[in-house]
């Protein structure tokens, strides 16, 4: 008889100590993902630094950190990933927002917030608050905005942006 898999509730347990390993080598796990493909699973876990660049060693810190508390808490065969968000990252959760505070990102909403009609819009990621939204600076015309989340297509970081408008 084959045990119902919930991958939510596995990755409700697993995220401590995630997040806990992750800890020790001042690192965040800003996404953690079980997902099957080809038959096989896929524990994927993106990790960031606030004061370098995501290094091998750093996800083989991650990975011999994590080996023997995971195969405890998961109960199935899975390959694990640890890697780097990227540069270009689609931000996907409000913790994200407030962890690339200050960052440079390009922002597809739905529809414009002036008369531009800009839909794109080039901006400075300024704060974030789950009542009010996204507050951003549009780098083109120096004007704070504020995006609620059902507004927000896509907010994709990119260090390229300020460089050019600066």
């Amino acid at each position: 008889m084959k045990e119902h898999l919930n991958k939510r509730e596995i990755i409700e347990k697993i995220t401590p100590v995630i997040e806990n390993t992750a800890m020790r080598y001042n690192l965040i796990p800003l996404e953690i993902s079980l997902t099957k493909e080809s038959e096989r699973w896929f524990l994927r876990i993106f990790i960031y630094s606030a004061d370098h660049s995501i290094t091998h060693k750093d996800c083989e810190n991650i990975t011999r950190g994590l080996g023997e508390l995971l195969n405890e808490l998961i109960p199935f065969k899975y390959y694990l990933e640890v890697s780097s968000p990227g540069t270009d990252r689609k931000l996907k959760t409000a913790r994200e927002y407030v962890i690339f505070k200050g960052k440079t990102a390009l922002v597809k909403i739905k529809n414009p917030v002036d008369e531009s009609g800009d839909k794109k819009i080039k901006a400075k990621l300024l704060d974030y608050n789950d009542g009010t939204g996204l507050r951003i600076l549009k780098l083109d015309t120096g004007k704070e905005y504020t995006l609620k989340p059902d507004e927000i297509f896509s907010v994709q970081l990119d260090e390229n942006i300020g460089e050019k408008d600066d």
